[in-house]
């Protein structure tokens, strides 16, 4: 009964572990711009810094310890020394914006002389600073960094002595917040003693249930970390569980301007269609743009303005009734009245461009009704600069 009594005390520590905490490693080199009275010669030197950051994963205000150290700093006389500042602050990481994480942060520490002058002493500062994280894989990331540092400075009339420090780095980031799953059979070792563990099993039958994990959408990512729960089989997806291109053209998400392609289009490294059909209509034997088709011309005006790197072709088509010359004329009318509609929504000119082809590069049967329908077209075709 006494290794029952254990299964409570372990179901807890077990939930103790699954929160966790990151930790963050950073080895840093930088560069110190001092105040002018400091007398350091040339108002800077260089540093080597550590800081490490501990992560709370429901919290964005993260504990940080630094410690900054330089050697050999000279002084205008000649004379040189170390400087050592240790400093505890929190750091509030922003939401990632594309593949930057920006971050704040705040805090203080103190500073350790070993050759004290008339301007320079021991003393307490604070600091405030802001940078960035650029992750390249699950665990390493860049870490850019801005420092300003203000020192409680006796010897200088009661004002603070001012330090701006600059640093790069490399973050290492590891632990992590899982669940650690376990079967009530690691809680026997002994056989004889089974039949306890099964009394439990049936008076405490929701317990196994808390740690069991699925993967409705088998995509290899248990449904715990599965932020796309509902992707299609086959879906090559993140670890997140999220397609990586859900349009299907060959583009990944994050580098797809245009993300609602139709399958099996030609598409250019934007993911991007390089000619498509604008489904606009028109009156009979008129170049006058029917209602119906504002809305397809507004997405692409909206494209097109979004993406400045971009400029147009028009392109106007007929089907093969009637003159040929009359035909490509038409063609070129109704292409025009398209470059119109776009400009008016607010495409730079200079994107736009225009021709008409009339009868040629039929995508359908002229002999029929339906065909030449599709015939009497209007399309895009994109160029990027």
């Amino acid at each position: 009964m006494k290794k029952l009594l254990l299964i409570p005390a372990l179901l807890a520590g077990t939930l103790l572990l699954s929160a966790q905490k990151i930790v963050e490693i950073s080895p840093m080199i930088g560069y110190n711009i001092a105040e002018g009275n400091l007398n350091i010669k040339d108002n800077g030197y260089p540093l080597l810094g550590l800081e490490v950051q501990f992560n709370s994963p429901i919290s964005n205000i993260s504990p940080e310890f630094s410690i900054l150290y330089s050697d050999g700093v000279e002084y205008n006389s000649g004379q040189d020394t170390k400087i050592i500042r240790t400093a505890f602050g929190a750091v509030y990481t922003f939401d990632a914006m594309s593949y930057i994480t920006p971050f704040a942060k705040v805090g203080g520490g103190y500073e350790r002389v070993s050759s004290k002058t008339t301007s320079m002493e021991n003393g307490f500062f604070v600091d405030t600073g802001a940078g960035a994280k650029i992750p390249f894989s699950e665990n390493f990331a860049f870490k850019l960094e801005a420092l300003y540092m203000a020192k409680f400075s006796t010897l200088n009339s009661g004002f603070a002595d001012s330090n701006l420090v600059l640093m790069a780095g490399l973050t290492l980031s590891f632990g992590n917040n899982q669940q650690k799953r376990f079967s009530f059979e690691e809680l026997t070792p002994e056989k004889e003693e089974i039949s306890e563990v099964k009394v439990v099993k049936e008076t405490i039958p929701v317990i196994p249930a808390l740690f069991v994990d699925k993967d409705d959408d088998n995509d290899t990512i248990l449904n715990s970390k599965d932020i796309c729960p509902a992707t299609l089989l086959g879906a090559k997806v993140d670890k997140n569980g999220c397609d990586v291109d859900i349009d299907r053209d060959g583009i990944l998400n994050e580098k797809d301007l245009c993300p609602n392609t139709v399958p099996n289009t030609k598409v250019n490294s934007d993911g991007c269609p390089q000619t498509v059909p604008l489904n606009v209509t028109f009156e009979n034997n008129s170049d006058m743009i029917k209602d119906g088709s504002e809305k397809n011309i507004q997405e692409y005006a909206d494209f097109l303005k979004k993406n400045t790197n971009y400029s147009v072709k028009i392109i106007g088509y007929t089907d093969n009734i009637g003159n040929p010359t009359y035909n490509k004329e038409l063609s070129k009318k109704r292409a025009l009245s398209v470059v119109y509609t776009l400009e008016a929504k607010g495409v730079k000119t200079r994107q736009l461009s225009v021709e008409g082809r009339g009868e040629a590069n039929p995508i359908a049967d002229n002999s029929t009704p339906k065909g030449r329908a599709k015939n009497r077209r209007i399309e895009a075709e994109l160029t990027r600069h």
